[in-house]
């Protein structure tokens, strides 16, 4: 297992569109495509970003269904990322890129209003750290500046727990407008893009009975 680590943390450093900064090299001179991602992707398309993406299935999933948007998936799972670089790389997609660090550097990144949304699709619940929840207040803070006005944010999780906790105690108390919530996102009906891409865990939830919940809204300005 450590010599496949090795081996996909070697081949990350091939892929033109993984950018991995150090966070003394972040310190000293920035990220240079902040607010300036179009000049990497040659375009003004919206982007579109998905947290804690893992291997990248649902990044390169709704890039391909979305040729018009750039899609960027943020982990700092490098050995995980490397299956989501590598696929984009052979297919030759121009609309994928992938960010390895924490989400708690995203501000570092992206310039004001650069992203049009996100995608936070089964992350850690964080049962005993609700402060570690990628929807709590603090993390809802990160994303914030970074984000166009209006743009929406979406919740997909299989727990229930992070489901109610990000609906019940975090966006409804704020104001945040709700555009659409269920608590079993397959047999509610919902046609968007959240059932028109499935990642492999979420294909083996469902075939386990597991409630898929979906949550999205649109923070205040």
């Amino acid at each position: 297992m450590a010599k496949h680590k090795l081996e996909r943390f070697a081949e990350n450093l091939t892929f033109t569109n993984l950018f991995q900064v150090s966070f003394e090299q972040l310190e000293k001179q920035g990220f240079e495509l902040k607010g300036r991602w179009r000049t990497f992707f040659g375009n003004d398309n919206p982007i579109v970003l998905e947290l804690g993406c893992g291997k990248g299935e649902y990044t390169i999933a709704l890039a391909r269904q979305n040729a018009d948007r750039n899609h960027i998936g943020v982990d700092i799972k490098g050995a995980r990322m490397w299956r989501g670089a590598k696929t984009s790389n052979e297919e030759r997609m121009p609309n994928v890129a992938f960010l390895r660090t924490r989400i708690e550097m995203i501000g570092s990144f992206f310039g004001p209003g650069e992203v049009s949304e996100i995608w936070i699709t089964f992350p850690d619940p964080q049962p005993k750290k609700p402060n570690k929840r990628l929807t709590s207040p603090r993390f809802l803070d990160l994303y914030r500046p970074i984000l166009k006005a209006g743009s929406p944010i979406n919740l997909k999780t299989d727990s229930r727990e992070l489901y109610d906790y990000t609906l019940d105690e975090v966006v409804t108390p704020a104001g945040y407008a709700v555009e659409y919530a269920t608590a079993d996102l397959y047999a509610s009906g919902y046609g968007g893009m959240a059932t028109a891409v499935q990642t492999f865990y979420e294909s083996m939830f469902l075939k386990e009975g597991k409630a898929i919940t979906y949550i999205r809204f649109r923070m205040n300005d």
